[in-house]
């Protein structure tokens, strides 16, 4: 089979936002040039204005708006909906709700090409896990009501859709239960890892210092500051673990809306002094940031997969994490990192002790998470399985 063309459709700019649906567009789409041509369409947020092109890929703005999300969204799809005509491919994948607008657009206008529909973490299932959040401010109340409404067009999506790719078993199970689609024409794929990008280094002590960390306890967080990562349970969390480790240092990177939140509480508790925020750290700078790292901890309540969870594998460090969706797909409890139950700081606070407490477990679960995640988590694997997807796609 020749080539064909391929568009993909993200409300963020994959080249200028580095989360994990944009990282997977990215490396997906660098793995397959010789089989496709390939067009990526995004908001115009981050000041993307002008088509580029990155690695053979083809990047253009349509106009959203620079503003939070959903508007941004709502905005996007509106603006593609009116270029239906001049986004013509052969194939067309879009991501999470960043395509309902096309869809409509194509069925309206009698376009039947095959329509790809990937779905990350589940937004129906997000919005009930979020209404279980004792954490949840006034403004993230408001926000789960936005999500609500952006679950009915995930579903309405996925229900038009030729086929529907997700990326576990986990959310898989979602789908079915919250969008009543035909798990017949459903893929799962998972994310990836670069391997040869996130390894670990020889002198950890040596990418400390450039950190200005010296030799004391280090756990890392990397995501999104927003209400499902859970980061409140890690700050509730580290005033048991600073009873019995004092120096320890949290290191947290990524920006959202409950930074301000956090920085409080952890004020608050006297923890200050504990936790640095990085803010985002440039993606070249981010395999340094994990070997910097004795734990990785992911505290979210809800995680289609985790790419976070890869990469901390990849570059030989354990994890943990609440024992929620897709995690323990993406994690061997007992041999790569540690799991709890859902919300229990005392647990989490215990299994991060408990790793910290011992070199040699550390050592073995970092061993064992680079092994799993080379054997079954790259992004080769994850272009291919695409590739097949969209071949599939095409013979429908």
């Amino acid at each position: 089979m020749g080539k064909f063309r391929l568009a993909v459709f993200n409300t963020q700019p994959p080249h200028l936002y580095f989360g994990g649906v944009e990282k997977r567009i990215i490396e997906t789409a660098k793995r397959l040039q010789n089989q496709a041509d390939i067009t990526v369409y995004s908001g115009t947020k981050a000041g993307f204005k002008e088509p580029t092109v990155i690695d053979g890929v083809s990047f253009v703005p349509c106009y959203s708006t620079d503003r939070i999300f959903p508007l941004d969204n709502w905005f996007f799809n509106r603006s593609i909906a009116k270029k239906t005509g001049a986004l013509d491919a052969d194939v067309y994948e879009a991501h999470a709700v960043s395509g309902i607008g096309l869809l409509k657009a194509l069925n309206n206008h009698g376009i039947k090409k095959p329509f790809v529909h990937t779905i990350h973490g589940v937004l129906a299932d997000e919005y009930e896990q979020a209404r279980e959040n004792r954490y949840q401010s006034f403004r993230g109340r408001i926000a789960n009501y936005f999500m609500h409404q952006l679950a009915k067009l995930e579903e309405e999506t996925a229900k038009n859709a030729t086929l529907i790719v997700t990326i576990s078993q986990y959310s898989l199970e979602k789908i079915k239960q919250f969008y009543n689609v035909d798990a017949a024409k459903v893929r799962i794929v998972p994310n990836g890892v670069d391997t040869e990008k996130f390894k670990p280094f020889e002198d950890q002590a040596a990418v400390k210092r450039q950190f200005g960390l010296g030799n004391e306890p280090c756990v890392l967080f990397v995501g999104n500051l927003i209400p499902r990562k859970g980061l409140p349970f890690l700050a509730e969390a580290a005033k048991k673990i600073v009873k019995e480790y004092k120096e320890t240092k949290f290191i947290i990177v990524g920006e959202g809306p409950l930074r301000n939140q956090l920085l409080r509480k952890i004020e608050d508790t006297n923890l200050s002094g504990n936790f640095t925020f990085l803010g985002n750290v440039k993606e070249d700078m981010l395999p340094a940031v994990y070997n910097c790292a004795d734990v990785f901890a992911l505290p979210s309540i809800q995680e289609g997969q985790g790419i976070v969870l890869l990469e901390a594998q990849a570059s030989a460090k354990p994890v943990v994490a609440f024992e929620v969706g897709g995690v323990n797909e993406a994690v061997c409890n007992g041999e790569t990192g540690l799991l709890v139950k859902r919300g229990s700081t005392d647990k989490l606070a215990d299994v991060i002790m408990k790793l910290l407490s011992d070199k040699a477990l550390r050592e073995k679960m970092g061993a064992n998470g680079r092994k799993f995640v080379a054997e079954n988590f790259t992004w080769d694997i994850c272009a291919q399985k695409m590739l097949n997807v969209y071949r599939e796609a095409l013979s429908t």
